[in-house]
């Protein structure tokens, strides 16, 4: 009784046929099922600003929306001005590692009031 050594390719032959046949369909369904794309946006037009909305807690205890130092007094009316409505439900949170979590919390809970319903937590 000898070993038999030889590579039985029938089964690799099988799946190449099997394979050849299936993007053959696809083909043929390429052509029956039109796609229909949206033409491309006008760039000619000036874009909105960006609809991220960042409340920073700074080291120093002071708070800013994107970048501009708002009064803690202020920060809800400005935060409710800044969810319009129910138009914007994202809000990103950084906070500075010195900064206490019931700060956070604080700034969280105010950002909801307003109106976001999904808070995002930055590093």
């Amino acid at each position: 009784m000898a070993l038999n050594a030889e590579i039985n390719v029938t089964p690799m032959i099988d799946v190449l046929l099997v394979l050849l046949v299936v993007f053959m369909i696809s083909i043929q369904f390429r052509s029956l099922l039109p796609l229909n794309v949206p033409p491309p946006a006008d760039r000619s037009k000036p874009g909105r600003a960006s609809p991220q909305v960042v409340l920073e807690l700074n080291e120093d205890g002071s708070y800013a929306i994107n970048g501009t130092v708002t009064p803690l007094d202020v920060l809800s009316s400005r935060l409710t001005e800044l969810a319009a409505g129910g138009q914007r439900n994202l809000i990103f949170v950084r906070a500075a590692p010195k900064r206490s979590y019931g700060d956070v919390i604080r700034a969280v809970d105010l950002a909801k009031g307003a109106g976001f319903g999904i808070v995002g937590y930055m590093p």
